[in-house]
């Protein structure tokens, strides 16, 4: 069968390839992954080893070889599954603690500086510890929620300086929430840092609405405890930041905005339950995790593009896309072996895609495979109005998933559907879950550790080196005061790379009114001086 001939629609083979879980109620659909004959076969003994390595991750194994680090998220949502009773102990402890102080804030027993009642959050993190909390806070948050839930997630000064200017008037009853395991990551101390000089700039104290969560003893826990915040709240360092939702990054924020982390986190312990089975036929996650496999050639050739046909997952695509490549995109494998895998993710939702890039994905470049994200119930408005006559807004919703599905299939284009009854906490915490084992299971099957990051560290250290040599061509420019240079003359002249210096000099130029820019005819004529 060619990639472009329509995809098999024959009812055996949906009702072969369709898995449903009773409970949690969720189902799983691959009818529309075109699979070859002996694949299963010839997975078998990657599958037998993925469940052996998953097991070994739960039972405690160092999975972070970088750090020497265990990987304990499945633990967060089951504390009896920990290796020991010190972690037992202290998951239980800091759900309790995020629960206490929760209420101390919601009843006033803990107050503003003000003494009036807290009604904002300002979560400052990066990456994991702000889009896990974003996701949950937007897919479950209400009008009723007892606290609102604003994030700085970013050093770009316009983007904070925006957010801010919305908290300007609640700043006084705003609780801000640092969350950095190392408590050195830059974004997140700027963002720290500026919110600290938006609150002094109204004459209050910072720590006094301020609460960290952070790893103990770091940078940030002596700055917390400097600062005399409000809370100091633990984060464990087998808690990886992209799968730390339900740990107190999540905790903290999600008991203050008033949702059920009980419910969240119940979902997910279900949804591990049934898939920590080694059954792969009938678990869902492993059947997850080997059509990703079969889309795409087990290479990441094709991008994987998710598409859930609910407003409130908006940001599930965003969050999956740390999820997913930020575990699977890695130069080695386990072996050493230059492989350079990983399994690109992008996405919006439904139907906003079909006015969007649907248009490509039917009869462009059949470069992905999509993974259709349905929540049966479309309201729980029993009044919601008709728009047509016996049809109503969630009608055409259903209407538009399996058309766009059934579009997709006819030309060819491969797809999952996942299916849930309703979006509420519980459900979401099944969503994650599965696909946070989903990911740990592809990462065995193609030979990867999913467990670090080295990239990113990388990307850190290059940008800690931009800020070196921006200070040296900084001090050049003042020891030049008034004499127009180039990037190459002053580049010279401190022994540097001219681009580097180049995109220095542009930098300075544009964000100090010291510094002077004139325009040549090439960027090598460009000239700079310090007034």
């Amino acid at each position: 069968m060619s990639k472009s001939s329509p995809l098999p629609a024959a009812w055996s083979h949906f009702v072969e390839s369709f898995l449903r879980y009773p409970s949690p109620d969720i189902s799983l659909d691959s009818s529309r992954v075109r699979v070859a004959p002996n694949f299963r076969e010839e997975m078998a003994p990657r599958v037998a080893k993925a469940f052996a390595d998953m097991t070994a991750l739960e039972q405690g194994a160092i999975a972070n070889p970088d750090e020497q680090r265990m990987v304990g998220h499945y633990w967060l949502r089951n504390p009896d599954l920990a290796p020991s009773a010190v972690e037992r102990d202290q998951i239980i402890a800091d759900l309790s603690a995020s629960k206490d102080f929760a209420a101390e804030i919601h009843s006033g027993h803990i107050r503003s500086e003000s003494i009036e009642l807290f009604t904002d959050i300002l979560l400052i993190g990066i990456g994991g510890s702000a889009l896990g909390p974003q996701l949950v806070a937007d897919a479950l948050g209400d009008v009723h929620d007892k606290m609102r839930l604003h994030t700085l997630d970013n050093t770009d000064p316009d983007g904070m300086e925006r957010t801010l200017r919305r908290l300007h008037h609640v700043l006084p009853t705003t609780l801000v929430v640092v969350i950095s395991k190392s408590g050195g990551t830059p974004e997140t101390r700027n963002g720290m840092l500026v919110a600290k000089a938006a609150y002094e700039a109204q004459g209050m104290k910072f720590g006094m609405h301020a609460v960290a969560v952070t790893g103990l003893g770091s940078k940030l826990d002596a700055y917390a405890k400097e600062e005399g915040f409000l809370k100091r709240f633990p984060m464990q360092d087998w808690v990886g930041g992209r799968t730390s939702i339900m740990h107190t990054v999540g905790l903290v924020p999600l008991t203050l905005q008033g949702l059920d982390v009980d419910a969240f986190l119940k979902g997910a312990r279900k949804m591990d339950d049934r898939t920590r089975i080694p059954d792969a036929p009938h678990n869902m996650a492993m059947q997850m995790a080997l059509m990703w496999f079969s889309a795409s050639q087990g290479k990441g050739a094709k991008d994987l593009v998710v598409l859930p046909y609910k407003d409130r997952l908006v940001l599930f695509s965003k969050y999956l896309q740390q999820l997913i490549m930020e575990s699977l995109g890695k130069a080695e494998d386990l072996d050493g072996r230059v492989v350079h895998q990983g399994l690109a993710v992008y996405g919006n939702k439904g139907s906003t895609d079909q006015h969007a890039y649907v248009q490509q994905l039917r009869d462009g470049v059949p470069n992905f495979f999509a993974t259709f994200v349905e929540v049966r119930q479309a309201t729980s408005n029993p009044a919601t109005p008709e728009v047509d006559p016996g049809v109503t807004c969630g009608d055409y919703l259903q209407g538009f998933l399996r058309g766009t599905r059934e579009a997709l299939a006819g030309n060819g284009r491969e797809s999952l559907t996942i299916s849930v009854p309703v979006l509420d906490a519980y459900y979401l915490g099944a969503l994650i879950a599965l696909f946070e084992r989903t990911v740990g299971f592809y990462a065995s099957l193609v030979n990867v550790n999913a467990y670090h990051q080295p990239g990113v560290e990388a990307g850190k250290k290059a940008a800690a080196q931009f800020l070196e040599l921006l200070a040296k061509v900084k001090s050049a420019l003042l020891n030049h005061r008034g004499q127009p240079m180039t990037a190459e003359q002053l580049a010279a002249s401190i022994h540097a790379d001219p681009e580097s210096v180049f995109h220095c000099l542009n930098h300075l130029a544009s964000n100090n009114a010291d510094v002077k820019f004139q325009a040549g005819h090439t960027p090598a004529q460009d000239l700079f001086h310090w007034v």
